[in-house]
């Protein structure tokens, strides 16, 4: 084994390929009487990327790209990708006036590591450079996660710690690895020259969801809101300067999709344009008006919408099925025209702010509204209103016979704010009911509820009683 001071420094552990990038990109081309040159794209400047994101982890890439193609059968190379990318769905047509024919197609990912390269040199020469700036040259007989064994010209073994070796010189990039995911075309063309093609294909790791900010004024009696979508790419691939569209709505798929990973950064880019939002087949369409860069690992905000104004009513519901102990606040408002809205809102979290005494901003609440279309109540449950105490309790129960039955029930409201309020109490039930008497008036709601809006007037309880008889 031959051993010498190596006097180049690395701050990583990294495979050096000294010559290998540019020797590879050469080799990626097939060449020879079977296989002509590729065919090569004119520039990035010239491509065309757009990028439609949906909300359940999938992204529909479209990629146009001017290419000179040659007359006869070639091979073309398709490069920048996504690695998430669906094979199966990839479809490349041309945009110009010359038709191509397709003869087959191939997705190649098999993408340099560095256990792929040290694979593909066992049995082969290697130089191994330890962090203690000695080199040691050898045939690399074996590896695993935490040694190397190389053997020397002599027959001698050495056994190196993984955890030692700061680089690993090899010759060349081994045959059959690439460095970026890449689609490889068998085209056949009549006619030689420049023309665009576009590459379309699915890609998990993609989604987008909305986020909206509402703030109320002092009297609780309108909101300023504003949405944003955030885009999430961790497809593997960076889409520069795309147009950009996002689908609301869950489309139906026929496999699962891919899981997707939730590491990256977090930029926040405000557009300076609306948002164009259209119907699209029973979904809807919002499409960025200016062209963004979706980047790998990167969580991009776009602006959805903005409205001032917004008339909204902050109203006070207790409902013993979904809390027995404390009084609900909801804020709500009409997604309409006439109340300053009147788009589609996709799915997302709502944030209620409202602001302090000294003009700060403090978190009220916050809630998830589903896909609502316009025209339709937006109602946001904020918390538990802190000054109302109540108490619910059942006074009497009575089976009056074995399928009918008789329960009155009390439920005591206190309100201990400075001003009166209404609170609406909502009440379930089952079979065929009636109510025999109430206290206050009641609104059948539908086949299983009735409410009752009672007047609180500061610490004044009051007490809602009624009667109820079903028949199972």
């Amino acid at each position: 084994m031959t051993t010498r001071r190596y006097t180049r420094t690395s701050a990583l552990l990294v495979i050096v390929l000294a010559a290998a990038f540019s020797v590879s990109h050469a080799s990626a081309q097939p060449r020879g009487k079977n296989a002509p040159a590729a065919g090569g794209a004119k520039g990035a400047a010239a491509r065309d990327v757009a990028v439609t994101v949906y909300n359940d982890n999938l992204g529909v890439v479209k990629d146009r790209r001017p290419f000179t193609l040659t007359s006869g059968v070639s091979n073309l190379q398709f490069t920048d990708v996504a690695a998430s990318i669906d094979p199966t769905s990839v479809h490349l047509r041309a945009l110009g006036r010359s038709p191509i024919e397709i003869l087959w197609q191939d997705y190649r990912y098999d993408l340099v590591s560095t256990d792929k390269l040290l694979e593909r040199y066992v049995d082969q020469p290697i130089d191994v450079a330890t962090k203690d700036d000695q080199v040691k040259r050898g045939t690399l007989l074996s590896y695993d996660p935490g040694s190397l064994v190389l053997q020397d010209a002599g027959g001698g073994l050495t056994l190196l710690n993984r955890g030692e070796v700061r680089q690993v010189g090899l010759k060349e990039l081994p045959k059959g690895l690439i460095t970026r995911p890449t689609l490889v075309w068998r085209l056949r063309t009549d006619a030689a020259g420049d023309q665009p093609l576009e590459v379309s294909y699915m890609a998990g790791g993609m989604a987008w969801h909305a986020e909206y900010v509402a703030v109320l004024d002092e009297s609780e009696t309108s909101l300023d809101l504003q949405g944003w979508a955030s885009v999430e790419n961790h497809s593997g691939a960076t889409y520069d300067d795309a147009k950009v569209k996002l689908v609301a709505g869950s489309i139906h798929r026929a496999q699962q999709p891919r899981p997707m990973y939730a590491d990256g950064m977090m930029k926040a880019r405000a557009s300076e344009a609306a948002m164009v939002e259209r119907a699209f087949f029973e979904y809807h369409i919002y499409e960025v008006p200016l062209r963004a860069t979706l980047s790998n690992n990167e969580v991009k905000q776009l602006g959805l919408l903005h409205a001032s104004g917004v008339k909204a009513v902050k109203r006070y519901t207790y409902d013993a099925t979904r809390d027995n102990d404390n009084v609900m606040v909801t804020v709500e408002f009409e997604n309409a025209q006439a109340s300053g809205l009147g788009m589609p809102l996709p799915e997302g979290v709502v944030r209620i702010f409202k602001r302090d005494t000294d003009g700060s901003l403090e978190l009220a609440g916050e809630d998830r509204i589903k896909h609502t279309p316009k025209n339709e109540r937006v109602r946001l449950s904020v918390g538990n209103a802190f000054d109302i105490g109540v108490e619910r309790k059942q006074a009497d129960y009575k089976q009056v016979t074995p399928r009918l039955l008789e329960q009155s029930f009390e439920i005591t409201l206190r309100n201990h704010k400075t001003d009166a309020v209404d609170v609406t109490i909502a009440e379930h039930t089952g079979g065929d009911w009636e109510i025999l008497k109430s206290s206050h008036p009641f609104a059948k709601k539908d086949a299983t509820t009735f409410e009752f809006t009672v007047r609180c007037a500061p610490e004044k309880p009051v007490t809602v009683t009624y009667t109820l008889r079903t028949k199972s």
